[in-house]
């Protein structure tokens, strides 16, 4: 009798050989669980002259802060070692489960510098609860939603002095990666959960600017059933070559069309995206195979306020061209956490290119701009209470 082989992450097993060790997917619960976090603080930070002269002109995440929030992860302790230390590189073996099988989530969200000098976080329990839902689909070990926003709490106090003036913010960075040392396809043992800082400037000087999109027919970002509605790096990395795609277009950004029929839009590589009609209604495509923007959903919460109609369907890049030249599509902007709104003057593609409001900004995107970001400075009120102060 013959022996039976299997291909095992590109290697030949015999299948009568004993199965290899699977991990079981952590299912820890989110809710209610806390840390107590030691705070370090760097014995050498960056001097107020130094400081000073990278928040003149921060750009978007090229200069970092001080320090770093880490918490680590065993199936031993759990969730343990919560600590604010100084920001340092991670000693990572060849092995680690990250650098071969890509368990990794992230987010974004922004610390505040309101007009009385204090500091506030925008929404940060629904990152801390999107944090969750990508770890549950990313088969990692799922973090406490009031582990994550401590973290970011005790990230902004220990470097508040590195958040700009006027419109800049204090960009922060949550992640996890998978640390155990193996190879083999299995969910992970061990995890990093980690928080990073960056000062960021305005995302637009002078002002928004209308972008233009390429519209990607050669590629998908997602497909239903698989990771579109996560925030992991695989997602990004996948939009990388249409991005180029579009680059080599004289576009600013690309936009996806789903993967079944190719037809309906989705979302640009790292926004959403809204349309405006001539009856005043706004229109986004429904979440499924999309990332569930927390820009998006405030801004579809600030349109109803206003006793806008706001619809989440399909809406086809055939419908989008046909509106745009008869007047019935007025706007059409992307929103997301560094740029807030940025509208769309021009969609260029492989069957031509057409402009959406003569190719400038429509009062409908940069009226909604201005009512999310004077909520997030403190400058207006606060109807759906999403800001949360830190100091």
């Amino acid at each position: 009798m013959g022996v039976s082989f299997d291909k095992i992450d590109g290697v030949m097993a015999r299948r009568d050989a004993p199965a290899p060790e699977i991990a079981p997917v952590p299912t820890a619960g989110s809710k209610g669980t806390s840390l107590k976090f030691e705070i370090q603080p760097a014995t050498n930070p960056t001097s107020e002259k130094e400081r000073a002269a990278r928040l003149v002109d921060p750009g978007f995440g090229r200069i970092f802060t001080d320090h770093m929030a880490v918490v680590r992860y065993n199936q031993a302790k759990g969730w343990h070692g919560a600590r604010v230390e100084s920001r340092a590189n991670f000693p990572l073996d060849p092995a680690t489960a990250v650098l071969h099988y890509a368990q990794e989530i992230f987010e974004g969200l922004k610390a505040y510098k309101r007009d009385d000098g204090g500091v506030s976080l925008f929404r940060p329990d629904a990152n801390a609860r999107r944090f969750r839902n990508s770890a549950e689909r990313m088969a990692m070990a799922p973090l406490p939603e009031p582990v994550f926003i401590e973290a970011v709490e005790q990230l902004v106090r220990i470097d508040r002095a590195w958040i700009p003036g006027g419109e800049g913010s204090l960009y922060l960075r949550p992640f996890m990666i998978a640390s155990e040392v193996f190879l083999g396809v299995k969910p992970s043992a061990e995890y990093i959960f980690a928080v990073i800082a960056s000062p960021v400037g305005s995302y637009f000087k002078g002002g928004p600017a209308p972008v233009s999109i390429w519209v990607s027919e050669n590629y998908t970002r997602a497909a239903i059933g698989g990771t579109g509605a996560v925030k992991c790096g695989g997602n990004y990395a996948a939009s990388l070559r249409a991005q180029a795609e579009a680059i080599g277009h004289g576009c600013d950004q690309v936009v996806f069309l789903d993967a079944v029929e190719r037809r309906y839009i989705e979302e640009l590589g790292g926004m959403n995206v809204f349309f405006v009609f001539d009856d005043g209604s706004l229109s986004t495509p429904p979440l499924g195979t999309i990332l569930p923007g927390i820009t998006r959903d405030s801004i579809i919460a600030l349109a109803k306020d206003s006793g806008t109609r706001v619809r989440e369907e399909a809406y086809t890049i055939d419908q989008w061209r046909t509106d745009a030249a008869s007047g019935k599509l007025k706007e059409a902007f992307a929103c997301g956490t560094a740029a807030v709104i940025s509208p769309i003057g021009k969609v260029c593609s492989a069957s031509g290119d057409f402009l959406l409001g003569g190719g400038a900004a429509g009062p409908v995107a940069m009226g909604l701009r201005k009512k999310l970001v004077d909520i997030q400075y403190g400058r207006a009120a606060d109807p759906h209470n999403w800001i949360k102060t830190v100091l």
